[in-house]
């Protein structure tokens, strides 16, 4: 086939031959695709999810979700890992110094690097990286959509343009779970498109009912393959609908009646403001079944998480925590940190005291100070164990009081000093 490069160029792109289902005419329609999910059964769930605790004054809830690789408790937030490691961190921090109970990895990244061969040798991203916890990897639809210029969205799925190398690939709803199965994640997310924001209502409308259609073709290649490791995956669907109320309820009703092992809310923290976002959540949440995990993808800040905590979601991730960390930004129980000021040449008090942790009160401001503005590498690895352990710790905070019945009023109060400029 032909492809038009940046320039309008042509040039020869060589696709690999589809099968007979791949080349099938996917025209489902919105209604079908209700039809189709109310209708069926889940045969095999991967994972459990017990809700343990509910708050009395929101809709926060503490659980529990057990997988083949551990445990999680709810709400938990998850440490990105976008090409097989969470910049800057071994994972025995992730483990024994962090507390992080499940990470991330990137289909996008890692189906380029290290590619797919490598991740079947070694036994999929667990025998890759060692990581011995639960991993839940997204579809890629996110970093494909972050490729605006060097990408195609069809029906089929999604032509693009590689970063690294300017190879081109198509991902299909069914070749993200072939990816995912190969990786191994415990959780595996379902190929969607992620709208931009600003959108215009008949865009997201077209992108949400093409989502739900690619979720059909998601659902129906996962339960037709086993996984490839000896364990069960579970797949989530994602609910769109950019922030059009009627639309995030119709694609949450959708999503919702494919009867799935946990749920996600996708295309939000894409530069709306915050309290577009909780509207959307609170309504999508409002929807979601209370018996099944919601993960909100890509949020965010510390006030977002103990936010979207309120509205009832139990799992978050976002690259913020290392991203800001590796810029010499830190959060700390007292408030942000730019660890680049003049103002902490001298402090040698601890990074936070208050935290706990090996790196938090091992060493002192002055001295991380130094190591930043020198771009030394342990700076950036000091700075990223804790951020990190400042959001784990957050999330179990949080638990604490909502299984205490406390938490409304704590989330307050907490939003106003951590969120604050020292």
């Amino acid at each position: 086939m032909d492809w038009k490069n940046k320039n309008g160029e042509r040039e020869s792109v060589l696709i690999p031959r589809k099968t007979k289902r791949e080349r099938a005419i996917h025209s489902v329609n919105l209604k079908t695709c209700v039809k189709f999910a109310s209708s069926r059964k889940t045969s095999r769930m991967a994972i459990s999810f017990e809700l343990q605790h509910e708050d009395p004054k929101s809709s926060a809830r503490a659980g529990k979700i057990t997988t083949a690789h551990g445990t999680i408790e709810t709400p938990i937030f998850m440490p990105v890992g976008t090409a097989g490691t969470v910049k800057g961190v071994h994972q025995r921090e992730l483990k024994e110094d962090i507390g992080a109970q499940i990470i991330l990895g990137n289909t996008y990244h890692l189906y380029l690097r290290p590619g797919l061969d490598i991740l079947k040798a070694a036994g999929g991203l667990h025998g890759f990286n060692h990581w011995d916890g639960p991993i839940l990897t997204d579809s890629g639809g996110y970093q494909v959509y972050s490729l605006s210029d060097r990408r195609k969205i069809t029906e089929e799925g999604v032509k693009f343009k590689a970063h690294t190398d300017g190879s081109y690939h198509q991902f299909t709803p069914e070749y993200a779970m072939d990816i995912q199965r190969v990786i191994g994640a415990d959780i595996m997310m379902a190929f969607d498109e992620c709208t931009p924001y600003p959108c215009d209502y008949e865009y997201a409308r077209k992108s949400m009912e093409m989502t739900h259609r690619w979720l059909k073709r998601c659902c129906d290649h996962f339960d037709n393959t086993q996984g490839l490791y000896g364990y069960e995956q579970s797949l989530f669907p994602i609910v769109q609908g950019s922030t059009y109320t009627d639309l995030r309820e119709k694609s949450a009703e959708t999503i919702a009646s494919f009867e799935r092992d946990g749920n996600a809310i996708g295309g939000l923290s894409v530069g709306e403001p915050a309290e577009e976002m909780y509207a959307m959540t609170e309504k999508v949440c409002g929807i979601l079944p209370k018996d099944k995990p919601r993960y909100l993808m890509g949020v965010g800040t510390p006030a977002n998480i103990l936010e979207g905590i309120a509205l009832g979601v139990d799992m978050f991730d976002c690259v913020m925590p290392t991203r800001n960390a590796r810029n010499g930004m830190l959060f700390t129980t007292e408030g942000i940190i730019n660890i680049r000021n003049e103002k902490w040449k001298d402090d040698f008090s601890p990074i936070d005291a208050a935290l706990g942790g090996y790196v938090s009160t091992h060493y002192s401001k002055s001295y991380l100070r130094h190591l930043v503005r020198c771009n030394e590498m342990l700076g950036a690895q000091i700075s990223s164990v804790h951020n990190l352990s400042f959001y784990l710790n957050l999330v179990k905070e949080a638990r604490k009081h909502i299984i205490a019945g406390d938490f409304a009023s704590w989330k307050n109060t907490t939003i106003k000093q951590v969120m604050r400029r020292l």
